[in-house]
């Protein structure tokens, strides 16, 4: 797994502080690897239906999960995936760092590009999963928390690809 990139930071808190416990999450942004160009206009990402159940549910996420007191993200990303989707994470780097504050909870997003995994995603949580291109992704509903990653892959994939 390269550790060389450094994430982008981005603060995307609405309003002051709030003094809620932050929750630590890694997320991963899972590439489809059928794709022989990483910077590939039609490149596909995973996302995962959020149970209604949940914060923010019903609505499409990049899948991932809490990082547990004494664990590393890298480590927590790798357990999640695989408790979740039944893939073994084999690349992947640092993609940004979000500090999100909703009302009743602040969460810092640990965001990873997953570009190497083994095994076919599946929902083992019931959770729907689709591949979606990131050209698609203004057109999904996401978590609040989640649109500066889906504008920052938009972003980046555009001015890799400029007919994208």
């Amino acid at each position: 797994m390269a550790n060389s990139a450094k994430p982008a930071v981005a603060n995307a808190t609405p309003g002051q502080q709030n003094p809620l416990p932050q929750l630590h999450v890694a997320v991963g942004v899972i590439l489809k690897q059928q794709q022989r160009q990483q910077q590939d206009p039609q490149q596909q990402v995973l996302l995962a239906l959020r149970s209604s159940k949940q914060h923010q549910g019903g609505k499409w996420e990049f899948p991932g999960g809490k990082v547990e007191q004494a664990e590393t993200v890298q480590a927590a990303l790798h357990r999640e995936l695989k408790e979740e989707l039944a893939i073994t994470v084999t690349d992947a780097q640092p993609f940004m760092l979000l500090n999100y504050s909703y009302p009743e909870r602040q969460v810092k997003l640990d965001i990873w590009l997953v570009t190497g995994f083994s095994g076919e995603p599946a929902g083992l949580e019931g959770q729907p999963l689709q591949w979606v291109n990131i050209s698609d992704l203004a057109n999904i509903t996401f978590p609040d928390a989640n649109q500066p990653i889906v504008e920052r892959l938009q972003k980046q994939f555009a001015r890799a690809c400029p007919n994208f």
